[in-house]
């Protein structure tokens, strides 16, 4: 029995094809390396999705707080065992917005609240406007 194989030549791209995409990864990266670096705590634009029982999903834009604070923990030898000092980057100055959600049940308000950062700051975790891991 003899097997045969047809070979197909596979041709590069085009030229402008390549550039596009190399171009596409430059901008990603010169995007991107500034925040990977960027220490402190800032305002950027955030998207998600607000939803409430008895309400379908809205998509929102706005403004949040965003980065990194100065946070350590060190060992001591008395109880608790260790001394922390945790700060996230929170809102310093806020105003809260107001969204309509679509297709709510008649019982339930299409009203939906939500944070918009104004300011920003590292400061101590509050569960009033921020949600906080524990620490």
């Amino acid at each position: 029995m003899v097997h045969t194989f047809k070979s197909t030549l596979i041709r590069p791209p085009p030229l402008p094809t390549l550039l596009l995409v190399a171009m596409g990864i430059v901008m990603c990266v010169s995007v991107t390396a500034p925040l990977r670096g960027f220490r402190g705590c800032a305002v950027r634009e955030f998207t998600f999705v607000a939803q409430k029982p008895g309400c379908k999903g809205l998509r929102i834009t706005t403004e949040a707080c965003w980065g990194r604070c100065h946070t350590w923990e060190r060992p001591i030898l008395e109880a608790p065992f260790i001394h922390r000092h945790h700060r996230v980057c929170t809102y310093s100055h806020m105003r809260i917005m107001s969204a309509r959600l679509p297709g709510c049940l008649p019982d339930v308000s299409p009203l939906y609240h939500y944070p918009a950062a104004l300011q920003c700051h590292c400061s101590g975790c509050s569960t009033l406007d921020t949600e906080c891991e524990t620490f």
